[in-house]
């Protein structure tokens, strides 16, 4: 963990913008361009300062992280569990395992009576898929048959015309 407790990000960006805030006043009269560059970069690391505490005390809390370097109450808590659960099943007393187990044992039937339920879902599906199909094959064969009658009816219609014409100029 260190001697700062994890907080050298926040330290070494401290240590800048206390750098940047000390210089500020020393080149305002060098050149007006970087009184714009200080004004923008001394509040932006003195946020970044911020933000790496922030970010380390959350740190901190969501790991439960204690800076003397001894185990976390978290941890021991857990291993304490594991210990009186052990020693529940190993002494005979696994009422609540037993019930912990037809618990899970109902749970398994009903994912399984679920995934019945779909299967059968599936399978109806895929059986109306199979008649959509055959029924967008029969409209495919229906339209290339009714392009066909209107092509014949098309040359009927070009045929009689010729016959017309073809009668007119014999008179």
């Amino acid at each position: 963990m260190g001697y700062l407790g994890n907080h050298l990000a926040t330290v070494v960006t401290g240590v800048f913008a206390a750098v940047l805030t000390a210089l500020w006043p020393f080149f305002v009269s060098f050149a007006p361009i970087l009184d714009f560059v200080f004004l923008m970069a001394v509040p932006i690391t003195w946020f970044l300062v911020f933000t790496c505490w922030i970010a380390q005390k959350s740190a901190d809390y969501m790991h439960a992280n204690s800076h003397d370097g001894g185990t976390t109450a978290g941890h021991g808590e857990k291993k304490s569990l594991n210990l009186s659960t052990a020693s529940d099943v190993a002494s005979g007393a696994g009422g609540v395992v037993q019930q912990q187990q037809q618990q899970d044992d109902g749970d398994v039937s009903d994912i399984r009576r679920v995934q019945s339920a779909l299967l059968a879902d599936l399978d109806g599906l895929k059986a109306s898929l199979k008649l959509k199909d055959s029924e967008i094959e029969r409209l495919n064969r229906q339209i290339a048959n009714l392009q066909t009658r209107v092509q014949i009816e098309t040359l009927k219609a070009e045929l009689a015309n010729l016959k017309m014409l073809a009668s007119k100029q014999k008179r």
